[in-house]
This record gives structure tokens, C-alpha cells and sequence, in this order.
């Protein structure tokens, strides 16, 4: 019982020698409410709050040193990532590399030119899927151009090779595509590429939907790499809602009606009537309805009251 009451109250922040103190005068029989009492009667405080009335020593600070107060937090501590709020990014670096190349060479500057562009937007998560056989030397019949960028790259840990091997000296190419799509649909990212993936819409009916709705097209105008601002087309979201986890919507930016106020659609009308702010909008048939003192309805009744029987 002692030892029970004791941790009890050090759990609270009362001194153990106070505590001794308070069970002697009372006995071990009290009750936790009278030691309470008694603790508070004797002026005995936890340990925490004896440490919040302890006024804090001043500290001399050089002039133009940066000092930082134990409450305080480093900047963006508490503060969001913008960076999290944008998707990841995956790369389908052979499409990119040929496409920059004209169909012809395997141009690792164009995937270079790519993470250029998603770093600056602030994207943090960027992969790069490649196979493993553009490490060795090119040939005539598979030129590459600046093949030391993709060693550049996979020491930033973005550039990732998709195995291949040979086997009686015929290469066996694992599908890479597989690779970019799983990737991209596990992370709710992003595939960066012109290919369709028809074979793997095909396979999944849940990697046809993602590759409908995220798949990423682009051009390479004059070295520079250019995704379209409307992704999804005309009626879909912007390129900057395309690429962030919560997309911001516009507001709604009413048309005015083109026959201002001839219009006679009245609250059908689907335009913007500015002199129809603060009244339904009626046609111009009941408008003139309304402005009718007795409604039809009632002369009628009137008509058949004064009719003899």
C-alpha cells in the first residue's frame, strides 16, 4: 500500500520526501485524498510547475548572432512541406530519351532536361526507370548521347535501371513499363511518357483507369521540355492541379447573358443577369403575371359569387 501511494503521487510531481513526510502524520491507512490535501496544506508543488515559476536566466547574445529560444522552432518545423502537397513523379526515361533524340539517338539529356523541370516546380519524389543495358558502350544500331548523365543521376538516387541479362548471348529485357506503371500507381504519382500502355490498360482494369487519369504527355520545343497546361484536355484540370495532391479550384466566373435585359429565359437563363441580383429571375410572362393586381384565380371566384343562383 505504501510503495502503491508513493508512485502515485511522484507520478503527480510531488517530492518523495514530502510525501514520507505526509503518510508518517497521517498513516498508511489514509486516504489519497487526505494526503492530497495535506500536501497541499504543507505548500509542497510538482515538480513541473516549481519549474514554470523558476524565472528563466537572461543569456548575453553577440550582436548579429543568431540565437534561437528553447520555445521556439526551427522554421518549417511546424510549417508544412510545400513539397508534400505536390504527387511524385515517374519517368519513362526511354520514351523521354527518344523522344528528345528524334526517334533516332538515346538522349540522356532529355531526361536531364525533365527533372530540371519537375525539381524547379519543387517536386522532391523523381524516378527515372531505364534498362539496364543502356549502361553498355553504344552501338551503330543503338546510338546514345551523353551517356554520363545517367550515371550523374543514378548517384542522386533518381536514375533506377530495370534488370536485363544475357543468355547464350541473347539479351533477356525485363518489361520496363511494368515497372514505371506499378511504381507510379503504388505512390498515387504521376507517369511522365507519350506511351499509351494499351498492353497494361489491358492486363488491370485499375492501371487503366490510373494511366487514363495519370498519364503525363509533353513536347521538347528547341531543348526544352514542355507538358501541356491542359493534361486532361480542354474541360479537365489545370497542369499545376494535375501535378499537386489537393488541387485548388478557380472560382466560378459567371458570363453575362448576351441579351442583357431582352432576355426572356428568365430563371433559365444559364448567363449572368447583373440587374437580377437581389429578385428571382423571372420570364417576362410572369413578371407580367405579378404585376397583375387580382390574380385570374381569384376573379374567377368573384365571377361565380355574383352569378345568380
Amino acid at each position: 500500500v505504501h510503495q502503491s501511494k508513493m508512485d502515485f503521487f511522484c507520478k503527480l510531481g510531488y517530492g518523495k520526501q514530502d510525501i514520507c513526510k505526509v503518510l508518517e502524520n497521517l498513516g498508511q491507512e489514509a486516504l489519497e485524498d487526505d494526503v492530497l490535501k495535506e500536501l497541499i496544506r504543507m505548500g509542497s508543488k510538482p515538480q513541473a510547475l516549481e519549474n514554470q515559476a523558476q524565472p528563466s536566466q537572461l543569456k548575453l547574445v553577440a550582436r548579429g548572432s543568431c540565437s534561437t529560444t528553447p520555445g521556439l522552432k526551427w522554421l518549417g518545423e511546424d510549417e508544412s512541406d510545400p513539397s508534400d502537397s505536390l504527387r511524385p513523379i515517374v519517368i519513362d526515361g526511354s520514351n523521354v530519351a527518344m523522344s528528345h533524340g528524334n526517334k533516332e539517338v538515346f538522349s540522356c539529356w532529355g531526361i536531364q532536361l525533365a527533372v530540371d523541370w519537375f525539381r524547379e516546380r519543387g517536386h522532391t519524389y523523381i524516378k527515372v526507370f531505364v534498362p539496364l543495358w543502356r549502361k553498355e558502350p553504344p552501338r551503330q544500331d543503338s546510338p546514345i548521347a551523353d551517356q554520363h548523365i545517367l550515371e550523374e543521376l543514378e548517384k542522386q538516387s533518381i536514375l533506377v535501371y530495370t534488370p536485363s541479362r544475357k543468355v547464350k548471348g541473347k539479351r533477356v529485357v525485363c518489361y520496363d513499363d511494368r515497372y514505371i506503371v506499378k511504381v507510379a500507381y503504388e505512390k498515387d504519382g504521376v507517369i511522365v511518357s507519350n506511351d499509351h500502355y494499351r498492353d497494361l490498360q489491358n492486363e488491370n482494369p485499375e492501371w487503366k483507369w490510373f494511366i487514363e487519369q495519370r498519364l503525363l504527355m509533353y513536347s521538347f520545343v528547341s531543348n526544352r521540355f514542355m507538358p501541356p497546361d491542359d493534361p486532361l484536355g480542354r474541360h479537365g484540370p489545370t497542369l499545376s492541379n494535375f501535378l499537386s495532391k489537393k488541387p485548388v479550384l478557380p472560382e466560378k466566373k459567371w458570363q453575362p447573358c448576351p441579351y442583357g435585359k431582352k432576355c426572356t429565359y428568365g430563371n433559365k437563363c444559364k448567363f449572368y443577369h447583373p440587374e437580377r441580383q437581389h429578385h428571382a429571375q423571372l420570364s417576362v410572362a410572369d413578371e407580367l403575371r405579378a404585376k397583375v393586381k387580382f390574380p385570374l384565380g381569384l376573379c374567377k371566384e368573384e365571377e361565380r359569387c355574383q352569378c345568380p343562383p
